[in-house]
Formats: C-alpha cells, structure tokens, sequence
C-alpha cells in the first residue's frame, strides 16, 4: 500500500502517520528486539482514543494486519509487522497518581520506569517488571511478574480497569462491574481482545526498599540454589528476590577478574523495616564465597532500572521459558550446566518466585493459570552481533530443552518467542477454552493475530 491509500485515516486522526516515504519511518518502524527487521505501511503515532478508534476501523475495512506497540519491549517483536498498520502509542506515556485512593492510571506507552517515577513520589508502588524500559501494558496483559509479587501479586492482580477498543472500533470499560468477562481475559489473555488506551491499578506503601545485587560463582549455584528455594519457600513474602546465571558483568562492585566469568546472581529487595532486611539478606551472604556484592536501601525505582543501561534497544534477542513446580537439585544442576556457557554479558536466565500473593488467586479467577507453580524460568538470550545469532539461539533452545522436562507444563506468556505459537495451549492450560469463547465475542475474526495468538472458538 502507499501514501495515499491512507489519506482518510490521515484524515480521521490527530496522531503522527509515518509510511515509508515520510523521513522518520526508519526511526519509527524499528522495535526493542534487532533481530526483528518489518517494514510496516503505515505506523500511527496515536494523540487520543478517537486514532485508535479510527485506526481500528480502518484497518478491520481495509483488511490490513495490526501490530500493537505499547512500550516496544516484545521479545518476538509482536509491535511490528510486514505490510500492515501499526497503533503506536510511543507519544502516550502519562501517569496519573490518586493518593487518596492508592490507585494510578497510565496511559499505554508508559514504561515502568515512567509508572514508577510517579508512584514512587507518593510512597506508593504496584508489582512492575524487572526492565525499567518494559511496557507497563504489555507486562501486565501477560500476566505480569516482578520483585513485589509474592507480596502483592502480579501486575494483572493489581488490574482495576482497562479502556479498550474492540474489533468493532467500539469504546469499552473493562473491570469486575463492566465487561466483566473481558476485564478476565486481559488479566494474562495480553492483546488478543481488542487495543487497550489506559490501564487503572491498585498501589501499596513501597518507598525506599532494602536490596541489590549478591553474585558468586558458579561453582556455587547448588548451595546457593537450595538456600534461595529454602527461603523462598518459607520466608517472609517481603523477600522478592530471583536467582539468575550470567556472565559477570562489568560493574564497579565485581572485580574484574571475574567479568564475563559464569556466575549465580541474586537480585531483589527487602520491602520491610531495613534492619530487618539485613538479617533477610546475612544467609545470602555466609553460605558461599561472594564473589561481589552491592546491598543497601535503594528507592524501589533504582532497583527496577538496575539493569536499563546494559540492555539498550537494538540487542539481537531469543527467548524460552518454563513454568516450574519448584526449584530442584535437578533443575538447579541444568542451569549450572548451561551456566557455563553463557553467550554474552547481556543473556540471562532468571528463576523468578510467584508463590505467596500469587498463589492465593484462583486458577481460573483470571487468565493467568499457573497459580500453584513456584518459579517461572526465562532464558533471555541477548547479544550484540548478528554473525552469533546462530550459535546463540541454539544455546538458547538446548537449554529450554533441558529445563522442559520438569515443567509445569506451560509457560509464562510474556517470556515466550515467535515460534511458540504451539504451545499456546498450554500456556493457559484449563483457561484457554473460556480464553477462546470470550475472543470469539470480542474479536471474531481475529484482527488482532499478532501476539501468542487465542483463535476464536468455532
């Protein structure tokens, strides 16, 4: 399609329209993952929920595919797409905090750096993800897991209401008193249901947390493993910690001997009283030798953005998760053996805990199934060079191999790549059928495929 088949969207919209003859579409068409390169026809930068209106509708008409682009973050790059339009909403990143109510509403490019920034100035937070760069709306479709989750729940737990626009270009309140069973499907359902504009949360007191970084070797992981699944098992669910394998990074509380070295990671805080967290965190520090550590109070936004300036935008990335049933000795000895050949400084693979506050959900209370599983694993393949893509995602689908056999049986959706369209299934386990009835209502025809795609039931 060129130009001139969407003057009457440009029409209809207030928002900026890029096609490939407009000089910042090289800019805009690019997403967070580099190995993904699509030239869409059009990209609409979005002002207000009258575009998103428009361009649902013309698009349905049109017959053209959408890609949805929240913070840009995809893993398999679902915010882009060869030919089609996609609804960007890049210039719609407010935050609006009611501390009278500890609730917040963001707009759908918000990241969680921008949530968090605003949260943070009222003492107040939500469980957000790991990335500070991560899309507030995108995680929390999927289900949404980060440090707070044992003690607060998922990001989708914390869901009070959506707006969004359906297939039929219609406006619509999600919530537990409107549109009821749509308000169930995005809680981990993530953007099969229609465009969501604005996303309401509940927040809790979290102000200055007390935590960082604890690294070993890896000669370390079973020690350290069994402890950390000890404690996550019985500890307070103040103790939002995950356990990672990486290199080492280069940073100044490692000593450079180490850098790029196979290590074992902790990562989290403490969001009780902080004399209390360093008694939570002294295990940590006596069961192996540490090989660097950088502990102390922290305001939860720095612990959220740890990690920001070592996984900038263009990274070549492939990934593969697992729900797990616990963290056992056998599990912990695959991560030490693919831990020794970890590709670059950027991969990661994380365990990270959603028992306590997650578990006391109902499987079937929202989308998001896997309410009686202990960990959910990542294998974040993330480098720099192309020539290594090869070797890379081999490394990346050995080691999923090696971890699929104690699997729950599905995986945390937000951590899944393109070619896992397979397992979507089992991904919501006994959720997908009511999954596929309510996508049936709301989307019919499947406009919105770009994702872990739900087809409509029959």
């Amino acid at each position: 399609m060129n130009s001139s088949t969407f003057q009457s969207l440009q029409e209809k919209v207030r928002g900026n329209l890029i096609t490939a003859d407009h000089p910042g579409y090289e800019t805009a068409r690019t997403v967070y993952n580099g190995m993904v390169d699509k030239r869409p026809a059009a990209i609409l930068q979005v002002t207000q929920v009258a575009d998103v209106m428009a361009a649902v509708n013309f698009a349905r008409d049109e017959g053209l595919d959408v890609a949805l682009r929240g913070g840009g973050h995809s893993a398999p790059g679902f915010g882009t797409c060869d030919g089609g339009l996609v609804i960007d909403f890049v210039n719609r990143r407010g935050v609006r905090v009611d501390p009278s109510t500890a609730t917040a509403r963001a707009e759908t490019g918000a990241t969680w750096a921008d949530f968090n920034h605003a949260t943070n100035a009222f003492g107040l937070a939500t469980t957000g993800g790991i990335i500070g760069s991560t899309g507030v709306a995108g995680l929390t479709l999927g289900g949404g897991i980060g440090y707070l989750s044992r003690k607060y729940g998922l990001s989708c737990d914390n869901l009070k209401s959506a707006d969004v626009v359906t297939a039929d270009g219609k406006f619509r309140v999600a919530s537990a008193t409107e549109n009821e069973d749509l308000y169930w499907a995005l809680r981990g359902g993530t953007g099969n249901f229609g465009v969501v504009t604005s996303l309401e949360f509940s927040l809790h007191p979290v102000d200055v947390i007390y935590g960082g970084v604890i690294i070993y070797l890896l000669e370390h992981a079973e020690a350290v493993g069994q402890l950390y699944r000890e404690k996550i098992a019985t500890g307070p669910e103040e103790f939002g910690v995950f356990l990672g394998v990486h290199q080492g990074p280069e940073v100044p509380f490692l000593p450079e001997e180490f850098h790029g070295r196979p290590v074992v990671v902790l990562v989290g805080g403490w969001t009780g009283p902080h004399d209390e967290g360093v008694r939570q965190w002294q295990p940590f520090l006596d069961v192996a030798p540490v090989a660097g550590s950088f502990l102390g109070p922290l305001p939860y936004p720095v612990l959220n953005t740890l990690f920001d300036d070592s996984l900038p935008k263009g990274l070549q990335a492939y990934w593969k998760a697992e729900f797990l049933p616990t963290l056992s000795d056998e599990v912990i000895k695959v991560a030490k053996q693919f831990g020794e050949g970890v590709p670059s400084q950027q991969t990661a693979n994380h365990f990270y805990p959603i028992n306590g506050a997650v578990q006391r959900v109902p499987r079937d209370a929202t989308a998001f199934p896997y309410r009686d599983s202990d960990f959910a694993a990542v294998i974040a393949g993330m480098w720099e060079d192309p020539a290594d893509n090869d070797a890379n995602v081999g490394w990346v689908r050995d080691y999923a191999a090696g971890l699929h056999p104690h699997s729950a049986g599905g995986a945390y959706i937000n951590f899944m790549d393109a070619d896992d369209q397979s397992r979507i299934t089992d991904n919501y386990a006994g959720n997908y059928a009511r999954l596929a009835s309510i996508k049936a209502k709301y989307d019919p025809d499947n406009l919105f495929h770009i994702n872990q795609n739900i087809k409509p039931a029959g």
